[in-house]
C-alpha cells in the first residue's frame, strides 16, 4: 500500500469551487501498477477561464479527453491547464515505475512529452471512442479501460514493486534528504539506483526526493497557518533558506511567503 503524499494541486481551495475530483481504486490484479483512476469534471460556462496548477509527480498518467487523449509522462515543472467551458478528463494515475511494463523500454523516453495511444500502445481500437462515451459514468470507464490494459500486461514484476515502495518511502520519510540515504536503504550503490530509476521512473532519485520535500512545503503553506520558512528549509534538508525560497519560487512560481499569504487571504486564515 502507498504511504500519503503531500497534495500535488496548488491552490487547492479553489478545487470545489472551479472543478470537481474524483478518485477510484484499481482492480486488485491491476494494483501494483496503477495507483488509482481520477475524473475531473469543470462547469464554467458564464464564468471566466481557470488556470489551474499542479507539481508534477513521479508518475505516467493516461488521460482520456476529448481532442486531448495521451500518455503524458513526467512534466518536470509546474503545469498549468487553462478551464474553459464545460469540460471532463478521465485518467488513469500509474504507480512510479508501474508505466514501464507497458512501455517495454525506459520511462525516461516519456519524461517531458506526451504521446498519442497509437504511438505508445499500437493499434488502440475503440477505447478513446468508449471511455468518452461512458461519460459520468466512472464505473463503465474503468471497466473499459481495465479491459484494455490487462492483456498487454506481462507478469508482475518484482523491481516495480521495489521501486514504487523506494518511493513511498521517500514520500513518507522526511530525513531521506540525499541519493546516498535512498541507496543505503536500497542497498545498492547510487549508480544502480540512478539507472533504475532512468528505466521504471522516467526521472532519478534526486529529481524525486527534492519533489516530495517541496510538495510537502507547499501542502503546508496551503494551510494556511503561520509557517517559520528558516525551521521549514532546515526540515526539507537545506542548509540555508535562501536556496529553499529559489527551489520553491522556481518550481511553484511564487516566493513561499507569497504563496502562504496568498492562500490565507482567499481563505479567511491568518
Amino acid at each position: 500500500m502507498s504511504a500519503p503524499v503531500p497534495s500535488a494541486i496548488l491552490n487547492p481551495h479553489l478545487v470545489q469551487d472551479r472543478f470537481r475530483l474524483g478518485r477510484h481504486p484499481p482492480a486488485a490484479d491491476l494494483a501494483w501498477v496503477i495507483e488509482r483512476y481520477w475524473t475531473v469534471d469543470w462547469d464554467l460556462t458564464g464564468r471566466p477561464p481557470h488556470v489551474q496548477e499542479t507539481l508534477a509527480v513521479p508518475c505516467v498518467n493516461l488521460v482520456f479527453e476529448r481532442g486531448a487523449t495521451a500518455v503524458v509522462g513526467i512534466m518536470r515543472g509546474r503545469v498549468e491547464r487553462t478551464l474553459t467551458g464545460r469540460g471532463r478528463a478521465f485518467g488513469v494515475k500509474f504507480r512510479p515505475g508501474g508505466f514501464q511494463p507497458l512501455l517495454g523500454g525506459p520511462v525516461s523516453r516519456l519524461t517531458g512529452t506526451a504521446l498519442t495511444l497509437r504511438q505508445v500502445f499500437g493499434e488502440p481500437g475503440d477505447i478513446e471512442e468508449r471511455i468518452l462515451a461512458a461519460g459520468a459514468d466512472d464505473a463503465g470507464a474503468i471497466a473499459v479501460v481495465e479491459t484494455f490494459l490487462r492483456p498487454r500486461l506481462p507478469a508482475p514484476d518484482p523491481a516495480v514493486v521495489r521501486i514504487g515502495a523506494l518511493i513511498d518511502r521517500i514520500a513518507a520519510d522526511r530525513s531521506i534528504l540525499r541519493v546516498d540515504d535512498l541507496a543505503a536503504i536500497a542497498g545498492v550503490g547510487t549508480r544502480a539506483l540512478q539507472r533504475s530509476f532512468n528505466r521504471y521512473v522516467g526521472v532519478g532519485p534526486k529529481w524525486v526526493i527534492a519533489r516530495y520535500r517541496l510538495h510537502e512545503a507547499a501542502e503546508r503553506l496551503a494551510a494556511g497557518r503561520p509557517v517559520d520558512l528558516a525551521q521549514m528549509a532546515q526540515d526539507l534538508g537545506y542548509f540555508d533558506q535562501s536556496h529553499f525560497i529559489r527551489d520553491f519560487r522556481q518550481l511553484v512560481g511564487r516566493a513561499p511567503g507569497d504563496y502562504g499569504r496568498a492562500i490565507a487571504e482567499r481563505t479567511g486564515g491568518p
